[in-house]
This record gives C-alpha cells, sequence and structure tokens, in this order.
C-alpha cells in the first residue's frame, strides 16, 4: 500500500541519512518512477524531504526531523515485541537497554496497538534452548561482544577437545550467534572459523582493529557454516523400512531426508521406505536398534548383518533365562 511504503521512505532515510531513488527503489521493490512520485507526496504534506542531483546526491530529511511511529501495524507492533530476547540480552550486558527501548516504543504506540502489544508480550515467549541442554555459563561473554562491536583484535587463551586441551589464539571477532541457547563467536584471521564463547577461559582486547572479509556476511556464513556441518556429520546412508511409528520419531536431517526420499513401500503396506543420511555404522545400528520391530534396515549389507548379530545376541540372551 502506498500510505506503508511512504512511511517506509520516512523510516529508511531516518536510519540511513541519505538515499539515493535508485537505492530506495531497490529496497521497497518498486520503480524508480514510483519513489520520484512518492518523494513528491511527501514533500506537498509538509515532510521536509529534499533531494539533491549529482553522484553524491540523493533524498535527504532535514537535520533533525522525526516521525513516530503511528505508522505502525497492528502485526508489526506485534512482531516488534515478540522478538525481545531478554535472556540473551542480559548475557550480553544489554538488559537494561532491552527494556528501556521497550518501553519507548510501547510509550510511542497508539493506544490500540499498545494493547496488542502488551497481549502478544503477555502470551508468547521465547525460550531457545532445548529440554535436556544444560545452562553453561559463559563469563567472557560480554568482553567477546565488546570487542565484536569495537571491532577490535582480541587474545584469548581456549579449551578445546583435543590434547592440547588449552591453547592460546588471536582472534578477529566478526561476530556472534547464538544457537540453541549457547554462544559461539565467528572469527578470523585464517578463515571464518567458530568457537564456544563458553570455552574461552580468559579474553584480552587489543588496540589492533578487525578487517572484514570482503562481502562477509554472518547470517550467509552461519547458514553455510551449518549446512557443511550436517554434511560432515552424516557422511553415510541407509535404506530403510520404517513404520508411522518409527517415521514420526524421526527429527532433524533424517526427517528432512524421509520427507525428500519416503515412499510407500512396496512389500509392507503402511510402511515407508526411505534413504536416511547416517552419521557411523556404531551409531546407526544404536538407534536403529531402539526403533525395534518399527524399522528395517535393507542396505548397507553390513549394517544389516550388524543388527541382525546384535538381535540374535539379544534373543540368545533372553531364551538363556
Amino acid at each position: 500500500m502506498k500510505s506503508s511504503r511512504l512511511l517506509s521512505i520516512l523510516l529508511l532515510l531516518q536510519t540511513r541519512e541519505r538515499m539515493t531513488a535508485a537505492e530506495l527503489a531497490r529496497e521497497l521493490e518498486v520503480s524508480v518512477r514510483t519513489v520520484y512520485r512518492d518523494a513528491e507526496a511527501l514533500a506537498a504534506a509538509g515532510v521536509p524531504l529534499y533531494g539533491e542531483a549529482g553522484h553524491s546526491g540523493g533524498y535527504q530529511l532535514l537535520a533533525g526531523y522525526r516521525t513516530r511511529l503511528t505508522g505502525l501495524s497492528t502485526g508489526e507492533a506485534e512482531a516488534l515485541f515478540l522478538t525481545g530476547m531478554p535472556g540473551p540480552a542480559a548475557e550480553l550486558g544489554l538488559g537494561r537497554a532491552l527494556s528501556a527501548a521497550q518501553l519507548k516504543l510501547r510509550a510511542a504506540l497508539p493506544p490500540e496497538l499498545r494493547a496488542q502489544a502488551d497481549r502478544m508480550r503477555m502470551r508468547f515467549h521465547l525460550d531457545a534452548p532445548g529440554w535436556y541442554a544444560e545452562h553453561e555459563e559463559t563469563p567472557h561473554l560480554a568482553q567477546v561482544a565488546d570487542a565484536v562491536w569495537r571491532g577490535r583484535v582480541v587474545e584469548v587463551r581456549y579449551r578445546r577437545w583435543k590434547e592440547p586441551r588449552e591453547v592460546d589464539r588471536v582472534l578477529a571477532p566478526y561476530g556472534l550467534v547464538l544457537k540453541a541457547g549457547r554462544w559461539y563467536l565467528v572469527a578470523g584471521p585464517e578463515g571464518a572459523r567458530t568457537y564456544r564463547v563458553d570455552q574461552i577461559l580468559s579474553v584480552t582486547q587489543t588496540a589492533r582493529t578487525v578487517e572484514l572479509p570482503e562481502g562477509f556476511d554472518l547470517a550467509a556464513h552461519w547458514r553455510r557454516s551449518q549446512e557443511d556441518f550436517h554434511a560432515r556429520l552424516y557422511p553415510e546412508e541407509a535404506e530403510v523400512r520404517l513404520s508411522a511409528r518409527a517415521a514420526d520419531r524421526l527429527t532433524g536431517a533424517q526427517a528432512r531426508a524421509l520427507a525428500a526420499t519416503g515412499r510407500p513401500d512396496p512389500e509392507t503396506p503402511g510402511w515407508t521406505r526411505a534413504t536416511l543420511p547416517i552419521e557411523s555404522a556404531d551409531a546407526a545400528e544404536a538407534q536403529f536398534l531402539a526403533l525395534a520391530a518399527d524399522a528395517e534396515v535393507l542396505s548397507p549389507p553390513a549394517l544389516r548383518a550388524r543388527i541382525r548379530t546384535a538381535l540374535a545376541a539379544m534373543a540368545a540372551r533372553y531364551d538363556g533365562r
């Protein structure tokens, strides 16, 4: 809608100060001619918007001009309050800042949107960690976050899983990621590597500045790293036959593989045949034995033989009593 687009132009210019018509058109996914018409409409409405021609020109608001948040839709106002994460914000030392920001946002909303936002906050709560995940202390999170924000190189003492367990590292922080209640630091300088913040034993911020790799995008890097992690975690495959109950118990990459490759089994009505990724023969044996009579491994033959041997040993043990 035009009214929503006009408000978007105002907010973009407030946050970015100056933007060309072409930049606004790309951001709003409209034509440059539409941006010209919108700019004229804003000026006619009394908004102190002016444009400058030339290579370094663009649209800009008169210094000091601000608009109130009265243009928010109900859904937008609710979404803003739903994104608040008091736990992670407190861990970063921003708990009071988040509360203050939400208070200011609430005060700026019209009464009807304020009531909707309050109802959203009262009825929905985000608790990211899994049920069985233990809370891990991250005593140096605030220092690491400060280095990320300032763009400063840090010297850390880091605990890893292999020997030597404790090592010294000089890291160039690129960004912080919160995944399932655990904080990770993405840092260089030798490529973008991932470090668990709770395994950092000490941190010293240096005066050296961090230079991000050209075109680096934290969210895109994290998605790629997650894809690479799952590919390494499940390097093999197994063809299986599953009952509906066993299919419901699959999660993560295996559930996605079931959705992609699952098909009705021609030999057992009501069952599904699928090709699933597996971590290793040992892990797959334990997993499929846990599914008991609701699953059958068809291939690879070596895994099928392992499960047959395990089942024979179990049967002999129970027959002997």
